[in-house]
């Protein structure tokens, strides 16, 4: 727990999704896997999401929500919580990151950052 009185540590792992994909209609598809430890010493409530995505092209979108894949995961110190979830750019590469907001036990609300994390898609080699 290292002292931390609040701790969610995130980590993501990102694929590309060929299967879903299209080339021809700019259509590229990202899965990524995202694990949510509390390395904390309170337990805390994961509320709401705040993604922000970009693309190769500098486009930006900005996701905001309650909780994740329609769940509001609840962590005691040590637990974990992990979830797939995909996104679809216009552009074969591009990147996310963003931050959870957390509730703890003691009433506290705290930001979990949540590290940028590429999306590359196919490369063509000329």
């Amino acid at each position: 727990m290292k002292g931390r009185k609040y701790a969610i540590d995130v980590s993501v792992e990102s694929s590309y999704v060929p299967e879903q994909s299209s080339l021809v209609d700019k259509r590229f598809v990202f899965s990524y896997t995202v694990t949510l430890f509390n390395g904390g010493a309170v337990s805390a409530q994961l509320l709401s999401r705040h993604w922000i995505i970009l693309d190769s092209d500098g486009g930006r979108q900005e996701v905001r929500g309650e909780g994740v894949v329609g769940m509001q995961p609840y962590l005691k110190p040590g637990e974990s919580f992990q979830y797939t979830s995909g996104s679809i750019l216009h552009t074969p590469a591009g990147s996310m990151e963003g931050s959870y907001q957390m509730v703890a036990d003691d009433g506290a609300t705290f930001d979990a950052p949540i590290p940028v994390f590429a999306l590359v898609g196919p490369m063509t080699l000329h």
